[in-house]
Formats: structure tokens, sequence, C-alpha cells
């Protein structure tokens, strides 16, 4: 997973806000079931037909996502030093009060449901995640990100076109964390949209948002968290 991935015009981003999901047990076993199922790993289930054809599809286990770093991403950044860093913190904590108003001060819930692709192509996909929606679908967590993007655009940390970019799902799959790149950037998703395309991933509380460091892991698998919002509870 530790690829650099390079946005807007040419940044190659060190942080970005991320929104934890990976605290949730019972997430973390279906993403791990998800792919012990595709790779044959699950030894209480029946194989899937599409198995024996995995090399073809272009499928191996490094385009997995962790379980122990699933998360929503709200904005990438870019803090070369520590006082960029302590910048984004209060930054952060000036949004508080705003990003609470957008929440009418209410917990919000997240539905994952089904499986898409980021191209128009099942067959030549990079990514393949699941579609996020908004418990009840007021739009109140859009709105809170659009806050906590805007606040950091305008301190220059972020790509100016952040806001057009922001597309909450959460990532199951993706190319270019395959070990071997002579296979090219894409994979066949086909067959496992099929199969998993209309999947409940379930429901979940948005607990907070945070500064997370990339490529740095905590002892939990979690991105390095450099500081956090906590959201209504």
């Amino acid at each position: 997973m530790s690829l650099k991935i390079v946005q807007g015009h040419g940044e190659v981003f060190t942080h970005f806000i991320s929104l934890p999901l990976a605290i949730y047990s019972e997430l973390k076993q279906k993403v791990e079931t998800f792919r012990n199922s595709i790779l044959g790993n699950d030894q209480h289930k029946k194989p899937l037909k599409f198995q024996s054809t995995l090399d073809e599809m272009g499928i191996e286990k490094s385009m997995f996502i962790s379980p122990n770093s699933l998360h929503l991403t709200v904005v990438m950044l870019k803090l070369e030093n520590k006082e960029a860093v302590n910048a984004a913190q209060d930054i952060l904590k000036s949004v508080s009060a705003s990003v609470r108003h957008a929440l009418d001060n209410r917990p919000v819930f997240i539905r994952l449901k089904g499986l898409d692709c980021m191209n128009e192509s099942l067959e030549k996909t990079r990514v393949l995640y699941a579609p996020v929606g908004e418990v009840g679908g007021e739009g109140r967590l859009l709105k809170a990100c659009n806050i906590i993007i805007d606040a950091f655009v305008n301190a220059g940390f972020a790509g100016k076109d952040a806001k057009s970019r922001l597309k909450l799902h959460v990532t199951m799959m993706n190319a270019t964390y395959r070990r071997d790149k002579s296979k090219g950037m894409t994979f066949d998703a086909r067959e496992i949209h099929k199969e998993f395309g209309r999947k409940d991933w379930g429901e979940y509380l948005i607990r907070e948002a945070q500064i997370s460091k990339r490529f740095w892991y905590d002892s939990t698998g979690y991105f390095h968290c450099c500081g956090s919002l906590p959201f209504p509870h």
C-alpha cells in the first residue's frame, strides 16, 4: 500500500483527512471474508467459480486493502514539515464548531452497500470500492466534509480542485497496490461484481476526522494520527 498517489498539479501529498472505519470489527471481518472468498482462502465455503482464473483476471492478494486501514478520504494534504502539521491541527480545531453545526450536533451514520469502480469499465478496473450513503440522506456529512476541505484549500495545504474531487467511498481493491507491475494498472472485476455487487457491508457511525500520515502506521495497522476532530456521538 506504500505507493505515492500524485493528484492535482503534480503534488505528492504527505497526509490526508480520514474518517476512520477500521475501528469496527464487524466491517473488518466482512472485508477479510470478501478477500478470502475471492482468493480461495476460506475453507468453510465452496470455492467461487472464477478462482481458477484469478491470474488471467489480474488479481493478486496485494491488491486488497488491509482491513486495519479502512477509511473514507475527505481531502489529500501536503504538509511538508512540523510547522505545517501544527498549522493543520489548528485548522481542524478552528472548524470544529462549524462542522458540528453542519452535522446539526447529531450523530451521522453511513451505509456501505454494493461495489462499484472508479472508471466505467468493470473489465478494466483500477479501483473497486464500496459506495457510501448517508443514513437519512440529509447531506450533513457532505456539508461537514466541504467545510473541512475549504479550510485546508484556503490555507494552501490542499489542491484548489479538492472539493470537486470529493467522492466518499471505501476502497476494497486497488490495482496500484499490485506488487507485480508488469501486469498493468487494471484488473477484470466483472465476476467479483456479479458475486458481491449487492453486498451489504453495514451501517457505521462516523466518530471523528483525523489528520492521517500516509505510509506511516500505528500498532493497530491504521494510519498514524497527527490530530483529530470528534464528531457528535
